[in-house]
């Protein structure tokens, strides 16, 4: 089976990387020429039974329409896109959406945890996407479009909101002579937790116990900054969540 990969960055690299560890040859090609204003599909994609795009969503429909392999199997790896990206005249397409944060600064090298959520036109294209997932992981769950962009959400807050947070405590400590590493025991601790608890059993804090008197001590405190708005919104939420 021959496979190309378009997209080199964090996600197209790491798959890449990870086929490559089981003995799978892939062809990473660089999506940038496929962008270019030329209307023509490109002359320089290697030929390939199955293309995997993993490229940004806006301009996911303009590099699928560069490619014209009719019969190969087409897939992208967005959580958000629809399958009806790849028009009619690629019959043979999907989703491979695996459900990880991807860069290229630390290679993924054991995929083996990492879910992937499928979707495919048909019978035979959903078995050939399955069959592919298969080689890197066994959490493999078929997944519709409603779904899938609800369980991106759900990583956003999980992952790319949580980071935020992991910044503005850091900033929140510039001041002070004590290290963003002194965080790390009790961010380890909060994520074991979640392997054994619901996260609303696992919600402690001022405002889980409804304590005004230090939540408005710390918003004196953040008053100056551009977290205790932040501060005041998040805590609301926790005291609502908790009072009912």
């Amino acid at each position: 089976m021959r496979i190309a990969i378009i997209g080199a960055g964090s996600v197209g690299t790491n798959l890449h990387h990870g086929l490559q560890l089981k003995g799978i040859r892939a062809e990473l090609v660089h999506a940038r020429p496929l962008t270019a204003n030329s209307q023509e599909p490109t002359a320089d994609l290697p030929q390939a039974d199955v293309y995997i795009y993993t490229i940004a969503d806006n301009a996911l429909a303009e590099v699928v329409s560069k490619v014209n392999a009719p019969k190969a199997l087409h897939l992208h790896t967005s959580g958000s896109m629809p399958i009806t990206v790849f028009g009619e005249d690629k019959p043979h397409s999907g989703i491979l959406y695996f459900f990880q944060s991807f860069s290229r600064e630390k290679l993924i090298d054991d995929w083996s945890t990492i879910p992937c959520f499928i979707e495919g036109h048909n019978i035979d294209d959903i078995a050939a996407i399955y069959s592919l997932a298969q080689c890197l992981t066994s959490r493999i769950y078929e997944a519709n479009q409603h779904d899938r962009e609800r369980l991106h959400i759900a990583g956003i807050f999980a992952n790319n909101f949580t980071n935020l947070m992991y910044r503005m405590a850091e900033e929140v400590l510039k001041d002070t002579s004590i290290p963003f590493e002194a965080l790390l025991p009790l961010i380890d601790n909060t994520a074991a937790k979640m392997h054994v608890m619901r996260p609303a059993d696992a919600q402690t804090g001022p405002a889980q116990r409804a304590d005004h008197a230090v939540m408005n001590h710390h918003l004196e405190i953040l008053q100056s900054t551009p977290y205790a708005e932040v501060y005041q919104a998040l805590s609301a939420l926790i005291e609502k969540a908790h009072t009912h």
